[in-house]
């Protein structure tokens, strides 16, 4: 079967947008472990748009935000607009009860292709695009194809010269004498020196499959970056995540392990909770799946969600594994 998956660097400028809105999550996180927030961003052309919602005893302030957007950005000069607003007091009186910030179906993953417990050509396209961003910390993708044994690899990246970046990949695979590479497309539209928002416009969320498995699992299609963990869009697919990891622990002779969690908003408890273990259908058991009970069993009150939204929600070391 040939399976195809992609990753995009930290430079990107959708991944630019889910850093700053996960960045800002953790400033407020870092004053007040139960701020509400669920902050988007948008940027482009020389300015950046920051929106949405955050009830949260800390006030974070213009300067902030803006230095957040600098850092982030690595641009002294680009223009910051703010549009934030508390959340509704509707969607807030069912969180105040415990209850789901939002209705959503959300899906965890685990199987025995690496050390990850993530889709191979996922994995594979990932772990690259780290190896190269190492050397070039700049925009840029990494996609990887495989056909049983024989890959074919595209990296484009800023400001990396193609032999140079045509010599990583070739170094980089020497870690799998098991691949050949069959194809290997470096800057194939040819090399380029302009990126970030300069090149393209950015939004938060944007990038689903790669803060995902890739695109062979399915997803619910919510998003992560810049949401408080009383979203289970969030809290929820990090738990269902770590049920699956977990089932394939407990369970030597699994290999594939698919988790679905389906909730109301304003209601604490799962309207789904299932388990399909090499295609065999069961109930998950023994968690605590209230928003709550999530966000306590994987501690996601503390401001780590920055770092979640540079290479991927799964797999980098994280609580929910």
């Amino acid at each position: 079967m040939i399976r195809t998956a992609e990753c995009v660097s930290p430079m990107h400028p959708d991944k630019m947008c889910d850093r700053i809105s996960d960045t800002l999550l953790d400033l407020h996180l870092r004053h007040d472990p139960y701020s509400r927030v669920a902050i988007e961003t948008a940027g482009g052309n020389g300015l950046v748009y920051v929106t949405g919602e955050v009830t949260s005893e800390y006030k974070v302030t213009q300067e902030e935000i803006e230095n957040v957007v600098r850092e982030v950005t690595t641009d002294e000069n680009i223009a910051v607009i703010i549009n934030l607003n508390q959340q509704s007091p509707e969607i807030a009186q069912g969180v105040d009860e415990g209850g789901a910030g939002d209705q959503g179906i959300m899906t965890g993953y685990a199987c025995r292709e690496n050390e990850q417990l993530l889709p191979q050509e996922y994995f594979l396209a990932r772990e690259l695009n780290k190896f190269i961003f190492d050397k070039f910390p700049f925009d840029g993708k990494t996609q990887v194809t495989m056909n049983g044994n024989s890959l074919r690899v595209v990296a484009s990246f800023q400001n990396a010269p193609t032999t140079e970046l045509y010599q990583l990949v070739t170094e980089f695979f020497k870690n799998y004498p098991q691949y050949g590479l069959e194809q290997i497309h470096c800057n194939p539209a040819g090399q380029w020196n302009i990126g970030g928002f300069t090149a393209d416009a950015g939004l938060t969320g944007r990038k689903l499959a790669v803060d995902n498995y890739g695109p062979r699992i399915p997803i619910g299609g919510g998003a992560f970056s810049g949401k408080d963990s009383t979203k289970v869009d969030r809290s929820a697919a990090y738990m269902a995540r770590r049920i699956a990891v977990d089932i394939l622990e407990q369970r030597p002779e699994a290999k594939e392990v698919f988790v679905q969690l389906a909730y109301a908003i304003g209601y604490d408890q799962p309207l789904q909770a299932s388990a399909l273990v090499d295609g065999q259908h069961e109930f998950v058991k023994g968690y605590d799946l209230s928003p709550n009970g999530i966000i306590d069993f994987l501690k996601l009150r503390l401001p780590q969600f920055a770092k979640t939204a540079e290479f991927g929600h799964m797999g980098n070391g994280f609580t929910w594994k």
